[in-house]
């Protein structure tokens, strides 16, 4: 089968090549999925570069999370029929024709949603919905969130929205702004003003925001400390400017703020089956009716990953970067 495959560690635009893989057999419940599109995620790229929270095996078929049909059932397997469409993350190898994955961690997609949609359905918006029961915020409470026209940035605001809950989005360019309004998101600031930090205080008013959310770190997280609230909480999703953190000790003392990391993948497989149930269930629920709209900025063969994924990391995308099989 056709694959999109790396047989060194590096930048992906120079070490994804084409390749021919053997075609992946089912274990005892697994599902084997015939690839329409799948999406390129930032952790993808760092797995890519040896540089995520794991390292595959060389020579590694690259990708996370991929939609198509249901080609073939392992033993034991139930509930599913060859030719289902269905999604599915936290797996590997997907940037290929056929990848394979357990089958409790298939989500069947209903035909009312879109194949472009279907196709980042799961990693991201899942992350961004699991992230936000993890900052129990009540409705009418604020979160703060940098790199907010990011992929779970935007799906958060949106989510977010849904439930009741504010959401204060940073950017850093004027051009982010326009991009998160053609989303209908709302309360979005770009950093690059002058007057930001006074803009956002007015926003969240004298008890500031209960939840930040950091994707930059660096100087940017003391940024978000600022805008918290006494018994704020600091959550690090992300590290785009691969510095370290820079927060004021003395607003962590005095102000009982709280700060921890936040992995998906890891809080994804503590998931238990009912709430991972529901989780998918509000997901499909929000796509379906159009609360949750994730764009798609282009589209490239499995023969072009590489090409792919430096369109990925350019600045100032339309939305995701797909593969398509």
């Amino acid at each position: 089968m056709r694959s999109a495959m790396h047989h060194r560690f590096g930048d992906p635009a120079e070490v994804l090549v084409a390749g021919d893989s053997p075609l992946p057999e089912p274990g005892p419940g697994e599902v084997r999925v015939r690839l329409r599109l799948a999406p390129i995620h930032n952790h993808d790229l760092w797995t890519v570069r040896g540089q995520y929270g794991w390292k595959p095996s060389l020579p590694a078929i690259g990708g996370s999370e991929g939609f198509g049909v249901v080609d073939a059932l392992g033993a034991g397997v139930e509930g599913f029929a060859p030719g289902q469409r269905v999604t599915a993350a936290s797996g590997r190898g997907t940037w290929a024709e056929y990848f394979v994955a357990p089958a409790d961690m298939l989500v069947p997609v209903p035909d009312a949603i879109g194949d472009e949609l279907a196709a980042q359905l799961v990693a991201m918006p899942l992350s961004a919905l699991m992230l936000l029961e993890t900052l129990d915020v009540a409705p009418g409470q604020w979160v703060v969130q940098n790199a907010a026209n990011g992929a779970v940035g935007k799906t958060l605001a949106m989510l977010a929205a849904a439930r009741g809950v504010h959401v204060l989005s940073l950017v850093r360019r004027e051009a982010g702004v326009a991009e998160m309004a053609a989303l209908g998101v709302e309360n979005v600031l770009c950093t690059a003003d002058a007057d930001w930090r006074d803009a956002a205080r007015s926003l969240l008013g004298k008890a500031r925001a209960r939840a930040a959310v950091d994707s930059v770190g660096g100087t940017d997280s003391g940024e978000l400390v600022a805008l918290l609230g006494d018994e704020g909480v600091l959550v690090s999703f992300g590290s785009m400017s691969g510095e370290p953190m820079v927060i004021p000790s003395g607003d962590v003392i005095f102000r009982h703020l709280t700060v921890k990391g936040f992995w998906g993948s890891k809080v994804s497989r503590e998931l238990a089956p009912g709430t991972r149930q529901r989780l998918f269930g509000e997901l499909l629920q929000r796509a379906a009716s159009g609360e949750l709209r994730l764009p798609v900025d282009a589209v490239y063969d499995l023969a072009q990953a590489a090409e792919a994924a430096a369109a990925s990391q350019r600045p100032g995308r339309g939305g995701k970067v797909l593969l398509r099989a």
